[in-house]
């Protein structure tokens, strides 16, 4: 595993340098960060913004360094304005980015929330992603299991699942293959690396 908890033989895509911690890794598992004209750095988490980007790695210690040794200035080779709370913002729109995904597989018909209907999904090994929010309970989420292959997501809270299905709460939801499953396990590991969190989905994330 590399940082954020992105897998270090993944090869899609081009590779960049960490400007934090001197690694070089697929850019799926780095954040980018542009300059705007008033000399602000502001995260792109989509990577589609135009101009010349910095990134750090999708993890909390490297994106803290980055803020703290300046080193934005230092890679953009000029005098760039940082806000206190720029790891709070890429938290923030990492999980946005999450959610919105989830919300598309599920008016896409890939992915269904509730236990009975996961349930339903596992049974029949449709499902290829279980996701469980972190706060939900411990006894209650132990009911289901991984599928088999497949990956467990379990670092989003209730609030943030029950945005994404259009529900106040969601504890249990589940994601089919193909479609939109791979783009969610890896903006959803990008989020755990930058998400405090002692989530109960450590060590389940592998297939």
């Amino acid at each position: 595993m590399g940082r954020g908890g992105v897998p270090k033989d993944h090869t899609d895509g081009p590779d960049r340098k960490c400007i934090a911690t001197g690694e070089v890794q697929p850019k799926f598992g780095l954040i980018r960060f542009v300059v705007g004209p008033d000399g602000q750095v502001f995260p792109d988490v989509m990577g589609k913004l135009p101009g010349r980007g910095a990134y750090v790695a999708a993890d909390r210690e490297a994106l803290t360094k980055a803020v703290q040794k300046k080193l934005f200035s230092r890679s953009f080779k000029m005098q760039v304005t940082v806000a206190n709370d720029l790891v709070e913002d890429v938290e923030r729109l990492l999980t946005r980015r999450v959610i919105d995904l989830l919300s598309l597989a599920r008016k896409s018909g890939d992915a269904v929330a509730g236990y009975e209907k996961v349930k339903s999904m596992l049974d029949r090994e449709e499902a290829q992603i279980l996701l469980q929010a972190s706060d939900g309970s411990g006894r209650g989420k132990s009911k289901l299991s991984t599928p088999h292959l497949g990956k467990y997501i379990g670092w989003l809270t209730a609030d943030e699942l029950g945005m994404a299905f259009g529900r106040q709460t969601v504890i249990h939801a589940a994601l089919a293959s193909g479609g939109l499953s791979k783009r969610v396990v890896e903006e959803a590991q990008r989020l755990r690396g930058v998400r405090e969190t002692d989530d109960g989905g450590k060590g389940r994330t592998e297939g």
